[in-house]
């Protein structure tokens, strides 16, 4: 069922981040033809379509790693022009792919902090140093408080289990997000136990303001924590719905294009 159907936005409510007509080829292979996708605020939106249907070459160009050949990325109505991942971070869109990006040699204070340093105080310029003690310090009280409660900032990510390190992931890209958090398959490697945990935590996101996307191929996990699927075959959108309890065998429909 749904998380919390009480906190499901106003399905009149703007957008807050948009794409549309999306379009990306290479060569003679089309990855996006004319995708389209809406989250608000508060809202998680499962996006759902078989392997090869343009759900990670969409959220790459959400995600700044991969420039649209056409199409819009709006985000509260103003549209982003997009170059790298860089743009889409200053815009505070953050996103946790399957690879999680984190450093096993590092401990997880490191990891929050890394390329994320400022320099302090400006008008130093190449004199300045770099200050990362007071930020890290907040990160981690802000992970902490989110769902990492059993991790020291001083523990070794190697260390970890899958579903701590997949935590830490999460909870430093929430550190960040101001708008928008795309979660790329957060559960595809974990066991039941851990899935369960990072389950909680996504449900959670919502109540922090954010607006989340989550790709997914389990359907039970869709039907647990979205409130609205899309589904894409071929590089097109081809559908949408409200999640509700029971909808899995229509959602798998519209993936195999049965619907």
């Amino acid at each position: 069922m749904i998380s919390n159907p009480r906190l499901a936005p106003n399905p009149e409510e703007a957008p807050l981040l948009s794409v549309r007509n999306a379009r990306k080829s290479y060569g003679l292979v089309t990855a996006l033809a004319g995708a389209e996708l809406s989250v608000r605020r508060g809202e998680i939106v499962a996006l759902l379509g078989d392997n090869g249907a343009g759900k990670s070459t969409l959220i790459k160009a959400i995600s700044g790693i991969v420039v649209l050949d056409e199409g819009d990325v709006e985000l509260s109505g103003h549209k982003l022009n997009l170059r790298s991942p860089g743009d889409a971070r200053a815009h505070g869109i953050e996103t946790v792919f399957q690879d999680l990006a984190v450093f096993d040699n590092l401990t997880v204070a490191e990891n929050f902090s890394i390329g994320r340093e400022r320099v302090s105080p400006r008008w130093l310029g190449p004199l300045g140093f770099l200050s990362t003690r007071n930020d890290t310090a907040s990160w981690i009280e802000h992970a902490q408080q989110l769902t990492v409660k059993n991790v020291s900032p001083q523990q070794e990510i190697g260390l970890m289990s899958g579903g701590q390190r997949q935590a830490v992931a999460v909870a430093r890209a929430v550190a960040f997000a101001s708008s928008v958090i795309i979660l790329d398959e957060p559960t595809a490697a974990l066991g039941v136990r851990e899935s369960e945990e990072i389950l909680n935590l996504v449900k959670r996101l919502p109540d922090r303001g954010l607006g989340v996307i989550i790709v997914s191929h389990n359907m039970d996990h869709v039907v647990r924590v979205a409130h609205r699927a899309v589904v894409m075959r071929g590089g097109r959108t081809v559908g949408g719905m409200v999640v509700t309890p029971g909808i899995e065998r229509e959602l798998v429909a519209m993936i195999m294009g049965a619907r």
